[in-house]
């Protein structure tokens, strides 16, 4: 088997140990904002919808049904505080695509395709004129997202309208790994994470929505209306919308369509003038590499570099525990792969490093359903790429409960389902074979090996 980049361009051991002595365990976003507080539930509350979880997909379904009709009252209950998960913590890509890439929706829904990226951009543009609408504090900035080649086979697919051979991307973002790139630049928004969720909830509030922070939800029962039991109190409502991303279902049904895996990353202090000239990067573009194993990469306000991804590790069970985040090796690795990226900036010094459980699912992309007579929709399995998508879920959610028959409802990808992993030990066991075949394909020119091309027959196969 061949190298990598990283493999063949490694800094010295000190570099990454120096570069790493003084970080906070913790994300930077949510060191970097204050954060509101809201109540805690007490007793028995009375609501037409209910939604459970205070993410991004819960904070815009309140939003867009408030904003249908400003009449309806609407509760939403957070077990912890509003944007303290995935929400709160992830890349700040808020990105159009609908289907976790171009190549995964035209694997899976070739015919609908063309229509996906329509409402997918026509979705990044609804969240650009709700940031503006509302005056929202969230640093949005639609400068696209630039995929870059660091191996030989990877330029060919850089191939297309937007190609920059490797001068042009190198002008663009000064990287000795970069071969080529591909930029595109409508696409892509950058945006602070932790400020949109809590921007989210402050619009919502004033919208009239009512938020209930550590009220831990514990059941979901009734025919007709139902009730959402939690550890302080109750809600009884007409319509219920669940938007617990990568924490278990309160429908059994879905106990097994997702399963969280680990994404790691770190954040640099503020470059100074001297570093960011050295780099480039004035137009401030997303930046992902383009193995199967890939790194994503982006500017802060005040120009940090938050550099994140490649790692992403299933712990045994399928939990969700806060230990899992601290992995001394896949922080040595991102650093190590930084400084192999941008060599010009040794002696920077990382000021956080963090992790976060994604709720993957088999198609990796976001699927939908109903429950209880239509009464309870859900939302889950975003895989990573819920900045953007979490708003159109919110309106095919708010859709399936009002009965509607749209555009986004007819959706092949609305109606279909993932396929279910198995139960343990067969999950581990597979989810780690898949990311060593992976591994592997991304030491020998990109090719999947038979593992992967019996997935992909399946509809399981993944391409980052």
């Amino acid at each position: 088997m061949g190298t990598t980049v990283f493999e063949r361009r490694h800094p010295d051991a000190s570099v990454i140990e120096r570069s790493l002595e003084n970080t906070v365990h913790g994300a930077f976003w949510l060191d970097d904002v204050e954060r509101p507080a809201y109540p805690q539930l007490t007793g028995e509350v009375r609501a037409d919808l209910a939604i459970v979880g205070g993410g991004y997909a819960g904070l815009w379904t309140a939003i867009r049904a408030k904003e249908r009709d400003p009449q309806r009252t609407v509760v939403l209950l957070e077990a912890n505080r509003v944007g303290w998960a995935a929400s709160g913590r992830n890349g700040g890509f808020c990105e159009a695509s609908l289907t976790h890439g171009e190549e995964n929706g035209l694997n899976r829904w070739p015919e609908e395709m063309e229509q996906l990226e329509r409402l997918g951009l026509e979705n990044l543009d609804g969240i650009q004129a709700t940031v503006e609408r509302y005056g929202m504090d969230v640093d949005w900035e639609r400068t696209g997202q630039m995929a870059v080649a660091v191996e030989p086979h990877q330029i060919e697919w850089m191939e297309g309208d937007d190609y920059l051979d490797q001068a042009a991307v190198q002008a663009e973002v000064a990287s000795p790994t970069y071969l080529a790139g591909s930029w595109n630049r409508e696409g892509c928004a950058m945006v602070h994470p932790a400020k949109l969720a809590f921007e989210l909830a402050r619009v919502a509030s004033e919208l009239g929505v009512q938020i209930f922070e550590r009220t831990r939800v514990t059941g979901l029962s009734g025919k007709g209306v139902q009730t959402v039991a939690a550890e302080s109190g109750s809600v009884v409502a007409d319509q219920v919308a669940l938007a617990t991303n990568v924490f278990p279902s309160l429908l059994k049904r879905n106990r097994l369509m997702t399963v969280p895996v680990y994404d790691y990353a770190l954040m640099t202090e503020p470059l100074t003038a001297d570093q960011y000239d050295a780099i480039g990067w004035k137009n401030r573009q997303g930046l992902a590499d383009s193995a199967n194993q890939f790194h994503y990469y982006r500017l802060s306000a005040d120009n940090r570099i938050l550099f994140g991804g490649y790692d992403a590790v299933y712990h045994f069970g399928g939990k969700v525990r806060e230990e899992y985040e601290e992995r001394p090796e896949s922080f040595r690795k991102l650093a190590s792969h930084f400084f192999t990226t941008f060599p010009q900036l040794e002696g920077l010094q990382f000021t956080h490093r963090w992790a976060g459980a994604i709720d993957s699912c088999s198609r990796f992309c976001a699927f939908f359903g109903t429950a209880r007579g239509g009464r309870v929709a859900y939302a889950t399995g975003f895989t990573g790429l819920g900045v953007g998508a979490t708003r159109f879920a919110a309106d095919v959610m708010l859709d399936e409960l009002a009965g509607l028959k749209t555009e986004r409802t007819q959706l092949e990808m609305v109606r279909t389902k993932p396929i279910p992993f198995p139960p343990e030990p067969a999950a581990s066991i597979g989810v780690n074979l898949v990311r060593a075949a992976m591994n592997q394909a991304d030491h020998n020119n990109g090719k999947r090996n038979l593992f992967l091309k019996a997935l992909d027959a399946v509809g399981m196969g993944f391409d980052s």
